[in-house]
């Protein structure tokens, strides 16, 4: 008998407004040098959503902030599981900004989201140990491979793993790259099962790059000059990330199903941080032609970019929770399907792990 890291609860929260491609017709958008963008906003948009199929995204309501979010989505998970949240030994939030106001862009990371979430569960337990991962958009998948050390060391036997994201608050409106971020919470409550069969989290992998790419994604002022404050904003050298991107996660995502002892024609579900369709798309193509596979299986890979956008580490556990709940109909998990958890971002980070449906 072995010791394996489940999922047994998951919930999500996405924000009630909606912000559609069309809303961005009135911006005034900038390149980097502050030169206004010589095509019409109507192309621009087009364009933006032929390469990444994004036609809206959620944004949160002023009265609210990352930490509510996680909250509410952490509730969700851990009423699913059944368990009681006293009995939790980790809190675990994957976020990156922090709490921003709606009428102060300035990061608030003290106490820490995981501090306040577990404040708002009201969890009394002093050994609930609770902490932040600022990890770029693979800090929800991190945080779970912290986790399952932490429970296969025999030091836990549960956690409560959030990823949680306010990015319509660090977006520089003159900046084509706003359409892509949106805001979300994913969380998943996970514990440890003895089980003489796989099961659960059977391998994992993460690699970092920084010697060339550790600014492909970083904070910086307003592509307008004349913007009214020193306010950072979320930069993105979005053609050097896409090249890292194809480069990286399709060797990556090989290796650790490899280290799993397992081929792609075992693999029933890729979910994969989705930030731009187009690039997921030719993702999983390389994945398949390093297995030696001309054909990909498109429907191996669910997609739920186009009315979500980019929620950072969010994304990959609001596709899980969606799943789980029956709202993408034509995708399901069924026990021994064997999955792939895989995200890229800031870092350059790239993560996955192999998960065997109980």
């Amino acid at each position: 008998m072995s010791i394996y890291t489940v999922i047994i609860g998951s919930g999500s929260y996405l924000p009630d407004i909606v912000i559609k491609n069309e809303d961005f017709l009135k911006n005034e958008f900038l390149d980097s040098s502050g030169n206004k963008l010589p095509k019409a906003n109507a192309d621009i948009i087009q364009k933006f959503q032929d390469i990444t199929e994004i036609e809206e995204r959620r944004y949160l309501q002023a009265d609210m902030n990352t930490s509510d979010m996680a909250f509410i989505a952490s509730q969700r998970a851990i009423e699913a599981s059944g368990v009681d949240p006293e009995t939790l030994d980790y809190i675990i939030v994957a976020q990156n900004f922090g709490e921003i106001r709606h009428d102060n862009k300035k990061t608030d990371m003290v106490p820490t989201i995981a501090t306040r979430v577990k404040h708002l569960l009201q969890i009394q337990n002093p050994d609930c140990v609770a902490y932040d991962l600022p990890f770029g958009c693979p800090g929800w998948v991190q945080g779970v491979i912290h986790a399952d050390y932490f429970i296969k060391s025999g030091d836990a036997k549960s956690a409560l793993v959030i990823g949680a994201e306010n990015l319509s608050r660090i977006v520089d409106p003159h900046d084509i790259d706003t359409m892509i971020y949106s805001d979300g919470a994913g969380a998943v409550v996970i514990e440890g099962t003895e089980s003489e069969k796989p099961v659960g989290i059977i391998a994992h992998k993460t690699r970092t790059d920084t010697l060339t790419q550790a600014h492909y994604l970083k904070m910086d002022v307003s592509y307008n000059p004349d913007f009214k404050d020193d306010t950072l904003f979320l930069k993105m050298n979005g053609r050097k990330l896409y090249e890292y991107a194809l480069n990286t996660v399709p060797i990556l995502i090989k290796q650790v199903i490899e280290k799993a002892g397992l081929g792609i024609d075992d693999i029933s579900k890729i979910l994969i941080h989705q930030a731009n369709a187009k690039m997921d798309h030719a993702i999983l193509e390389r994945t398949f032609k390093l297995f030696g596979k001309d054909k990909m299986q498109e429907e191996i890979m669910p997609m739920i970019i186009a009315k979500m956008g980019n929620n950072s580490v969010a994304t990959v556990p609001i596709l899980y929770d969606m799943i789980v709940r029956n709202e993408l109909p034509e995708h399901q998990f069924h026990q021994g399907n064997v999955m792939i958890f895989a995200s890229v971002g800031a870092g350059m980070n790239v993560n996955a792990f192999v998960y065997i449906q109980p």
